[in-house]
């Protein structure tokens, strides 16, 4: 019988050029749009450990899709005395605006930092 090896060590992961660090910043942004926190928590733990830039700003994203998940469910609570109707629809067109924005900035290098976000990952 013998015994189990244990797990040879991994090499290093490359850090990402600054063209892919942009890139993935900018996919980690616009991803809020459509898969919600789930695209930028994706980011986040797959390619934040290879670039400070991607980790800040997809964390940055998730916070603010966090919060966008909080108003929509606030705003479907809101729908049975109707004002939530509104709020959803003025939280999506936020929500669009800003990751487009974020995702523009975050292309051309520069950190974008939402506004009205709750920061719960750090």
């Amino acid at each position: 019988m013998s015994t189990p090896q244990p797990p040879e060590p991994s090499a290093p992961q490359q850090p990402l050029s600054d063209s892919d660090a942009r890139l993935w910043a900018m996919l980690g942004q616009l991803s809020g749009i459509i898969l919600g926190f789930v695209g930028s928590l994706i980011i986040m733990l797959v390619f934040g450990p290879r670039s400070a830039f991607v980790k800040k700003e997809s964390t940055e994203a998730l916070n603010f899709q966090i919060t966008v998940t909080i108003a929509y469910v606030v705003s479907f609570i809101l729908m049975f005395i109707l004002i939530g109707f509104v709020l959803f629809l003025a939280v999506w067109i936020l929500n669009i605006v800003f990751c487009i924005i974020a995702g523009m900035k975050n292309n051309q290098g520069l950190e974008y930092r939402y506004p009205l976000t709750f920061r719960f990952v750090k």
